[in-house]
């Protein structure tokens, strides 16, 4: 018998045990977390609209028109009109001829990757991107190649050393614990040099970056450049899901082969009306895209100018680098008791001595939310010795 026990209390001595804590209210600049007031700055909502009233009242009148659950998958009782909607939508913002969605963004990395590739494949897959992708990689059996994060003299050495026929380069467009941006235009070159295919998982990108809110394509202008376009509906859209844009008879191609699409119960209806009622508005208010990255520099700078570790980007996302996983705790710990909400980001989520605060801006905090949790930080931060 394994000893559980034993195991968890490995995990505690490394400062890497996790706890679970509960919202008491809505998503939104500030929450109840176990019932106490705090101002939240870890949320991927980027845009602020999980508590939007539109998206409610749209929420609320699918539900009255199509109940509460899809009732099975999408291949047997589980599609809706909303589904083909939000497909054809979305195939339009993105560029791309068609859309697939899946029941999460998980699934969609999953499901692709592994019904796409098999052991004829290489697939190219940067060092830090999102464990969907590698899981995806090593489900379907493909020769998985790491290269060194964003590091473009590295990927093309190892194409030349190990790319044989089939391959595929999938890398994150925005990733999500240093909040940097892939440089995808290189790697698109480096694709059309040696007949390689192209991924890229636009989670944290879609509907922040780009003057359409279309993600990392949008934002280098690669439309019809990229393969495949993967994308949540979680984070920004302030719903549930994920979805695979691409050429039709890539779609076509999933929705046989993707296990992840096939076999999981579809999307519930007030879902996807969540999720077309925020693609509306991120289209019709460019503005929101703009206060958040605008607001995103200024806290980014102002940690830098007071000393803090926090790595250059251009998104949301702000790593305020710490090292250790136990000093990362008490950092995040001593937050929380002074009403801020930014966990600590500890391994295997990433690498050993690399411990983090990921700082997560939403277009809704105001400029005196983000001012108070700046000089916070900065005490908490001598105290700690990090500056």
């Amino acid at each position: 018998m394994y000893n559980f026990a034993e195991a968890l209390e490995s995990i505690k001595k490394k400062g890497l045990y996790r706890e679970m804590f509960y919202l008491d209210a809505a998503q939104g600049p500030h929450t109840l977390v176990d019932g106490k007031k705090m101002l939240l700055l870890s949320s991927n909502n980027y845009l602020g609209l999980c508590n939007d009233d539109r998206l409610k009242e749209a929420a609320i009148a699918t539900i009255r028109e199509f109940g509460v659950g899809s009732g099975g998958s999408r291949l047997t009782t589980g599609s809706y009109k909303l589904h083909r909607e939000l497909e054809e939508r979305l195939a339009r913002f993105k560029g791309t001829e068609a859309c697939l969605v899946f029941s999460t963004g998980y699934a969609a990395n999953l499901g692709t990757i592994a019904g796409l590739t098999d052991k004829e494949w290489v697939v190219f897959c940067d060092r830090l991107n999102h464990a969907s992708i590698i899981d995806g990689c090593r489900l379907s059996g493909a020769k998985l190649v790491i290269y060194k994060h964003c590091d473009m003299s590295d990927l093309e050495n190892k194409i030349k050393r190990y790319h044989t026929g089939k391959g595929l380069i999938v890398s994150d467009g925005v990733f999500s614990m240093d909040g940097d941006i892939a440089p995808l235009a290189e790697i698109v070159k480096l694709a059309k040099k040696y007949s390689l295919m192209t991924m890229v998982d636009d989670a944290h990108a879609t509907g922040v970056l780009g003057p359409n809110g279309g993600g990392t394509v949008d934002y280098f202008g690669l439309e019809d450049e990229v393969d495949i376009q993967m994308g949540t509906l979680s984070k920004a859209f302030a719903s549930e899901g994920g979805y695979i844009a691409g050429k039709q008879i890539l779609i076509d191609y999933l929705r046989h082969k993707a296990k992840s699409f096939i076999y999981s119960t579809a999307l519930a209806p007030h879902n996807i009306a969540v999720a077309l009622k925020a693609l509306e508005l991120i289209q019709k208010e460019p503005e929101r895209r703009k206060s958040l990255l605008e607001k995103s520099r200024w806290f980014r700078g102002e940690l830098v100018k007071n000393g803090f570790d926090v790595p250059t980007n251009n998104t949301p996302i702000i790593p305020l680098m710490v090292g250790e996983a136990d000093k990362a705790v008490t950092f995040s710990r001593i937050l929380y008791d002074e009403g801020v909400y930014v966990p600590a980001i500890r391994p295997p989520t990433v690498p050993n001595g690399s411990s983090r605060l990921r700082f997560s801006i939403m277009a809704t905090h105001t400029d005196e939310d983000l001012a108070m949790a700046l000089q916070k930080s900065i005490v908490i931060g001598k105290e700690l010795g990090l500056i």
